[in-house]
């Protein structure tokens, strides 16, 4: 079954005829909003009169933004000043197809979209389109950026990138847990069974991709920390060296931006609730398709988590708020066992230890992090070198 016709089974319509999806490339406006699949899965319009995400902030650390993108104008709120533009930064570096503000662009439409033209019907729409975005640099320190992130405001702080353990990385996250904040991270790109963090970390929601027929995507990693899969397989970004310029691409980084915006509409909702009682509702409703019911998984399983988000019902059923750190593993006890990822001994900080970032695909190379350039380099290069697993 497709799972366009299981998520939308529960506003009371399946879908008809085939959705239009192109190869990973470039896209005119009009067919990106055709190809927007995970739109018509979730039955968005149905979902607009629960909640948009207005009201609520959604911190996107990242490495770069195009605030004048067509699809965003005014949906930025003023981001920290870390140091130089990225973007003058590492320019030098870049592929001439990509910008090094093309990332961070994608996840923030992705939540927060408006489209454009006629009644904002072309380009792409985000699933929580009255969300606001705050536009936090990533790439000097993860943790710097995710407390700054928290003191500013953020109800939401989707992390679409990873590697391993750097710094207070998770103890920032339990800081943004015991201030209210939900946080969403990609369990990464690299098909193997190795972890990465932030998703790691205890709180975060880890996200792997899943297709439009319901499938894992191979390219997730699978472990523990995978607790629940989105659309992150053939989706429409706002990308590209102009204020109008579209791709289609793979990856846990876009999966994690739907998880992230689906949070913004339950924040709205249920604003008294925690953020375990947030992954609560995600986890009590997430979907699997017949064929994997039928083969009885435990779950969490590695592989699917505790299966697709399907939006529509996390809003509407009615759900006990339980227990306040809710059903995933959270931040327990004093700052070094906040360090301890969700199923082993922290690793040491990492310092000048090699950092993996899902700007084009988690695990198809490493370079070493040993100062802001560097770190600016690696994530350019990330990206040269990864065209076909951005997500």
């Amino acid at each position: 079954m497709r799972v366009t016709r299981t998520l939308r089974a529960t506003v009371g319509a399946a879908l008809t005829g085939a959705l239009l999806l192109t190869a990973s490339g470039t896209a005119s406006a009009d067919q990106t909003r055709k190809d927007l699949w995970p739109l018509e899965a979730f039955g968005a319009q149905e979902l607009w009169k629960e909640a948009t995400g207005k009201g609520v902030t959604v911190a996107v650390l990242d490495g770069g933004f195009r605030t004048t993108h067509q699809d965003l104008t005014g949906q930025f709120l003023p981001g920290p000043d870390f140091g130089p533009a990225t973007q003058a930064e590492g320019a030098e570096h870049l592929d001439p197809d990509e910008d090094i503000r093309d990332h961070g662009t994608g996840m923030a439409a992705i939540i927060a979209g408006h489209g454009h033209g006629p009644g904002g019907s072309e380009g792409v729409k985000g699933l929580a389109p009255d969300a606001k975005i705050l536009p936090v640099p990533e790439y000097k320190n993860s943790g710097q950026a995710t407390r700054w992130a928290v003191d500013h405001g953020a109800d939401v702080i989707n992390m679409s990138y990873g590697g391993g353990l750097m710094g207070d990385m998770c103890e920032s996250i339990r800081y943004a847990i015991e201030k209210g904040v939900v946080v969403v991270a990609g369990v990464g790109n690299d098909g193997l069974s190795k972890k990465n963090y932030p998703a790691a970390c205890p709180g975060a929601i880890g996200v792997g991709a899943v297709d439009q027929f319901g499938e894992a995507a191979d390219s997730n990693n699978f472990n523990e920390t995978l607790d629940i899969l989105a659309p992150g397989v053939k989706i429409p970004v706002a990308m590209g060296k102009s204020d109008s310029g579209y791709a289609t691409r793979d990856g846990s980084s876009a999966a994690t931006a739907y998880v992230s915006a689906a949070a913004a509409l339950l924040k709205e909702k249920f604003p008294e609730l925690t953020p375990g009682q947030i992954a609560n509702r995600l986890v009590k409703t997430a979907g699997l398709t017949k064929e994997e019911k039928a083969k009885n998984l435990k779950l969490p399983d590695p592989h699917y988590g505790y299966g697709f988000i399907q939006p529509g019902p996390a809003l509407r059923k009615d759900i006990p708020a339980g227990p306040k750190d809710g059903p995933l593993p959270m931040p327990k006890g004093n700052s070094s066992e906040a360090g301890a990822d969700k199923g082993q001994d922290p690793d040491p900080p990492m310092g000048a230890k090699e950092k993996f970032m899902l700007y084009g695909g988690l695990g198809l190379g490493a370079l070493l992090v040993v100062g802001v350039i560097i770190a600016i380099v690696a994530v350019v290069r990330r990206r040269k070198n990864a065209n076909q697993s951005w997500g």
